[in-house]
């Protein structure tokens, strides 16, 4: 399937018949064209669910029997042409059955810990659903006409086990935001991204920064390295997240190569659509800008820095030294480290050699590893540095210590110059608390840009915007950790406290309150 067919995929479903409560929608993903097979969330059939206490019991599945009479439901989705409007065609849906998809869940509980404070976006008259980490995990199985015409010549969206993705990965992800809202105008709108994360078994949790809103739950995440080859890998669960009161910025999915396994598990030979699941063939993934590994880029080795006051990331830009922020490591002179490779954890104890003063603007420390990492990946300098251009930031912001470093993806969005002297770079990659210290990247070649020091908080607002972050750029440190590579003499780095006025200018928002 090419890029071009992935909205022909999409779909809207609007689900209603509960007196005195208004229709709700999600967007879809018409797995079997020839059959019209749909594949949703189940959040707006969980209020339709007779006995409520099934939703949180060990049931792996509800069959029709189990819902209120009064569910309606009707399906649209798109006939438009390239250079013409959307025209929609709707036609009535029949709920096959309502999914708990048991690998997401446990893992899901295991990763969105409660003392980490998480919530996700959903319909607010369904919050205590919502709240609910439960009733993420469940997906609804549609059947309706909608084969009929359009793409009936197609017999299955083409899918991808997720068990071989790596994070770096490029995807897109289709949905119609604000659901059943002016279908005309919104139904399969396509947004590019990144693998952010991945966990559970065969990743069955997958986190991307493609942005989403309101509305594409249920819709499809592609992989799409080439144009002329996407295949669907996940169900979009939720669009939004928040850590803590943070919005994080990034969209959970959930694995569909685990949700038809778990199908056929539950529903057996009497899977009343056997065959529709199966994948004649799976090629292997061909992906060649992946964060750990690829031998297209290299990035460089970001590891998790804990001072048991706050925790970070850090950027070794050596297999004994670490370049992390001040407010990482706080008065420590000693923290803990641990370092996210090939699939194993290794731990470390580093000293702090040094820490900007708090009234400098350059938030930065540095520390020596007790044991040097040789295996660590020392990242190139940039020397260039264009607007406009695609990066990577490699943090633990987000999922934190849970599943290694994060990836997000975004441009260089601005670039401050003090006397000739570049002092402050700006990004669009999604940002959260835990990403301080963490590498900003030249996507395509992996050269280090600078270290993330914070994003932009409203604090009158009360809100974060993970999208727009400050960096501090290579050039600012590079000269001084060069001197101290050579002579060992920490007092190089004093010329970070005597910045000039211009500099604390441009770094004037930079407040204790404002950081990650």
């Amino acid at each position: 399937m090419e890029l071009k067919d992935v909205e022909k995929c999409c779909c809207v479903i609007k689900v209603s018949g509960t007196a005195g409560r208004r229709p709700v929608s999600c967007s879809g993903v018409i797995i079997h064209p020839r059959s019209g097979t749909v594949l949703c969330t189940g959040l707006p059939f969980c209020r339709f669910v007779t006995d409520r206490e099934l939703l949180s019991s060990d049931a792996e599945v509800l069959l029709p029997r189990s819902f209120s009479d009064t569910l309606k439901i009707r399906v649209c989705s798109s006939a438009s042409g390239r250079s013409e409007p959307s025209r929609q065609r709707e036609v009535s849906g029949q709920l096959l059955m309502l999914l708990n998809c048991v690998e997401f869940k446990r893992t899901f509980m295991g990763v969105f810990r409660e003392a980490d404070q998480w919530r996700f976006h959903g319909d607010d008259e369904d919050a205590e659903l919502i709240r609910d980490a439960q009733s993420l995990s469940w997906f609804a199985v549609l059947k309706t006409s909608l084969g009929v015409n359009d793409n009936a010549d197609a017999e299955r969206t083409p899918w991808q086990s997720s068990s071989s993705l790596q994070k770096g990965c490029p995807v897109v992800a289709c949905g119609s935001p604000f659901g059943s809202l002016c279908l005309d105008l919104f139904i399969g709108t396509l947004s590019r991204g990144i693998v952010s994360n991945l966990a559970g078994e065969d990743n069955a949790v997958i986190l991307t920064d493609a942005r989403c809103l309101p509305g594409t739950e249920g819709g499809g995440l592609f992989v799409a390295e080439a144009t002329d080859s996407v295949r669907l890998i996940g169900l979009i669960v939720s669009p939004f997240g928040w850590k803590s009161n943070e919005w994080i910025g990034l969209t959970l999915v959930c694995s569909v190569d685990v949700i038809f396994r778990s199908i056929i598990r539950c529903t057996g030979v009497q899977d009343p659509l056997h065959g529709v699941w199966e994948q004649k063939e799976e090629a292997d993934l061909c992906m060649t800008r992946t964060a750990q590994g690829s031998e297209a880029v290299r990035h460089p080795t970001v590891c998790f820095v804990d001072s048991e006051q706050a925790w970070g990331s850090g950027v070794a830009v050596s297999a004994g030294l670490v370049v992390t922020c001040r407010h990482v490591v706080g008065e420590k002179s000693e923290v803990t480290l641990k370092f996210y490779q090939d699939g194993r954890v290794r731990d470390a104890v580093g000293d702090v050699l040094f820490s900007t003063k708090p009234s400098s603007p350059y938030d930065l420390a540095l520390i020596e590893l007790r044991v040097p990492v040789p295996e660590a990946v020392i990242p190139r300098m940039s020397k260039s540095f264009h607007l406009g251009e695609a990066v990577v930031v490699v943090g633990y912001g987000g999922l934190g210590r849970v599943c290694g470093p994060s990836l997000t993806s975004g441009v260089l969005s601005k670039a401050i110059s003090s006397n000739g002297q570049l002092v402050m770079l700006q990004t669009t990659c999604a940002v959260q608390a835990g990403a301080s210290g963490g590498a900003v990247v030249q996507k395509q070649s992996g050269e280090l840009l600078g270290i993330v020091s914070s994003n932009a908080r409203d604090l009158a607002a009360s809100v974060t915007y993970p999208h727009l972050n400050f960096v501090i750029p290579v050039p600012a440190f590079q000269r001084p950790l060069q001197e101290f590579q050579e002579t060992r003499n920490v007092d190089v780095f004093s010329a970070l406290n005597a910045a000039e006025r211009d500099v604390r200018r441009v770094w004037r928002l930079q407040g204790a309150q404002s950081k990650l």
